[in-house]
């Protein structure tokens, strides 16, 4: 079978499919299919694939969300994988081809966790809205299609919280869409943490009525939430200001050290004067890396967490260590128990930016140590080439 027809016959299938379909989906319909489609050709057509990487995507974004008709939000992954293969050994296609379609749909199971260019280029496409002027009218579609299957109604600041939480998680995955869409993406969640912030400050009208008491707690409440948000928010922003400076010497260092081993060490030869002072700087080059590199060194956590650790308030589900290991059934609960539970949430919060916190010491600290080595290293390194230069009278 050509790689266009197999093509076709995915789109024809999934059209039937979503044409037949009883259920009510808000968001993950045939519109949202179509988009991934159109974002998946955008994205493989700048990565100029060959046919058959081409076709893989292509039916992947097709079927990837078949699954949500044929058994439900549940594992609708494996679903769409199953009838995926179904169709594609239906009409003969190769079975090099199908694998490369069945890891691109599983690719796209949250926490995403693709390993090559096609996982990615079909993951940043299902995602491609989220960095887009698009995002706000279909995060509204998200939302119905959530309280749907919770079946209840969530308020405002429930969903702008549930948004951020899975937004912050997000991060493109091809070179192409980080540039094209990640400033989008962080734009978005700007606005969600501003709309947050102007809601948190508005005092309804119905407060006038309250009693004295009433309001001054609505105001510690608003004050406590603001000083969380804001906390957080400048964690973060020193965690990516610390890692930018450990790249920054990581780069520096690494260039002083090419340099070191092209040039210099080609002289040591014919003037061995050089041997101390070159050593010394790339002594203090290599140490200097190593220590940027431990500023930037991700933890690996557990990525899991029990029913007693929720029932007993000690999980931190605000932070993606904690859960990415987790069925989305089991995370949805621990969620709704956060939520339901001022105590439980505000606790949560508190953790989260006393991680935050521990994180940050130790990332400085490292810098610090960096940093002075570099300069109290490179300073002795500049004076021993001048040592040995300058003859001594």
């Amino acid at each position: 079978m050509q790689d266009e027809s197999i093509i076709k016959h995915a789109e024809k299938y999934v059209r039937k499919l979503y044409a037949e379909a009883e259920k009510d989906l808000y968001y993950h319909n045939l519109e949202h299919t179509e988009h991934t489609v159109k974002a998946a050709e955008e994205i493989a057509t700048h990565y100029k694939l060959n046919e058959e990487d081409h076709t893989a995507v292509l039916v992947a974004a097709w079927l990837h969300d078949i699954g949500y008709i044929i058994s439900g939000r549940d594992n609708h992954e494996e679903a769409s994988v199953k009838a995926a293969k179904e169709l594609m050994l239906k009409n003969d296609v190769p079975q090099r081809l199908i694998d490369k379609v069945e890891g691109c749909i599983l690719a796209t199971k949250m926490p995403q966790n693709p390993s090559n260019l096609l996982e990615e280029i079909i993951c940043d496409a299902d995602l491609y809205d989220l960095g887009t002027e698009h995002f706000k009218n279909n995060n509204k579609k998200v939302r119905k299609e959530v309280e749907a299957f919770l079946g209840k109604e969530l308020t405002g600041s429930e969903w702008r919280t549930f948004s951020l939480i899975f937004l912050k998680k997000q991060v493109y995955k091809t070179a192409y869409c980080k540039q094209l869409l990640q400033p989008g993406l962080e734009k978005n969640i700007q606005v969600i943490v501003e709309k947050q912030v102007e809601k948190d400050m508005e005092i309804p009208k119905k407060e006038k009525n309250k009693d004295d008491q009433s309001k001054e707690k609505e105001k510690v409440n608003r004050g406590v939430e603001t000083m969380f948000r804001t906390t957080s928010t400048n964690h973060l922003r020193l965690s990516e200001m610390a890692d930018n400076k450990a790249n920054i010497m990581i780069t520096v260092n690494s260039i002083i050290i090419s340099v070191l081993l092209t040039v210099l060490f080609r002289k040591l030869d014919t003037d061995p004067r050089f041997l101390i002072p070159t050593m010394l700087l790339l002594f203090t080059s290599l140490v200097t890396i190593i220590f940027s590199i431990f500023v930037t060194r991700p933890n690996v956590t557990s990525g899991i967490f029990s029913k007693e650790d929720i029932e007993k308030k000690r999980a931190n589900l605000l932070f993606f260590g904690n859960f990415y290991k987790m069925k989305i059934e089991d995370y949805e609960w621990g969620i709704q128990q956060v939520m339901k539970d001022p105590e439980f949430l505000y606790g949560s919060m508190t953790r989260d930016i006393y991680h935050l916190g521990v994180v940050l010491g130790r990332k400085y600290k490292m810098l610090r140590i960096a940093y002075s080595f570099f300069m109290f290293g490179f300073i002795i390194s500049v004076l021993s080439f001048v040592f040995v230069v300058v003859p001594v009278k």
